[in-house]
């Protein structure tokens, strides 16, 4: 094998000519070197959250980053609630959001850091701020917006519900409904998505007012092409069709054909 010198006059034996061999500890500090950098620049990074910790001062949401954990306030999660923050259950709903996000990809910045103690502190209401601004906000030399309605870009999966789908798009979270998700009609979407997903979604309308107030609707059906005539032309007058029951309401049953036709029946009691 190869050899390569180490400092101090050690040797690391490697398999290729040229390779070199980082120690754990030379890991280690690259690592914290480059977040070092990224707190001193502001920089969005982005992690996977991975946990939500209650603590004597404040709750926080947890992400790792380059294997170092890096703690976000609830406060700096950025999760938009209708109420006095100071209610007794108001911080319980925040955390129950941040709950059900367990797994997704978010952005964050750093926003403090303690180089002896190895202590990261983030801001996921500070990353999304800057994306809102670079994306939605400035306008280029021939004053175009980055995104503008009817654009279709990617978005994050940050929650998932029964019947809706809740996105984030370069900074904005947005809920898309079942019915805007797919042209066939679905009983569950988590059955189809998962948080952690990339999805793509049609911008539908912007409200550019602020960053702070900005808001977009969205949808993926509309990103997809319908095949929903094709599939009803393979159905006969008077025919029998197997389906599965997708949704009941206002006395209407409505039902997937197991050709993929889309299909209401009454409910007669």
């Amino acid at each position: 094998a190869d050899v390569a010198l180490v400092n101090g006059g050690g040797i690391r034996a490697t398999i290729e000519a040229g390779d070199i061999i980082e120690t754990p500890e030379e890991k280690e500090r690259a690592a914290w070197g480059e977040i070092r950098n990224a707190y001193r620049s502001h920089k969005i990074l982005s992690g996977r959250l991975d946990a939500v910790e209650e603590g004597n001062d404040m709750d926080v949401a947890v992400v790792y980053y380059n294997e170092f954990r890096v703690a976000i306030p609830l406060s700096e999660m950025m999760i938009r609630l209708k109420g006095d923050p100071n209610a007794s259950d108001f911080n319980q709903r925040v955390k129950k959001i941040v709950g059900r996000m367990l797994g997704a990809e978010i952005d964050f910045v750093i926003v403090g850091l303690d180089d002896k103690e190895r202590i990261i502190a983030g801001s996921r209401k500070e990353a999304m701020m800057k994306k809102r601004s670079s994306f939605f906000m400035k306008t280029d030399d021939n004053g175009a917006y980055r995104i503008t309605e009817g654009k279709v870009v990617q978005a994050r999966v940050i929650a998932v519900a029964e019947k809706v789908l809740r996105v984030e798009v370069f900074g904005v979270e947005t809920s898309i409904l079942a019915r805007d998700i797919s042209w066939d009609w679905m009983g569950d979407v988590r059955e189809f998505y998962h948080v952690g997903d990339r999805v793509l979604v049609r911008v539908n309308t912007i409200s550019r007012e602020s960053p702070e107030t900005l808001s977009v609707t969205a949808d993926i059906r509309s990103t997809t092409v319908s095949r929903m005539k094709e599939k009803l032309s393979q159905c006969k007058i008077q025919g029998r069709y197997a389906g599965t029951v997708t949704d009941i309401y206002n006395g209407m049953v409505y039902l997937t054909l197991s050709n993929g036709v889309n299909a209401i029946a009454p409910v007669n009691f």
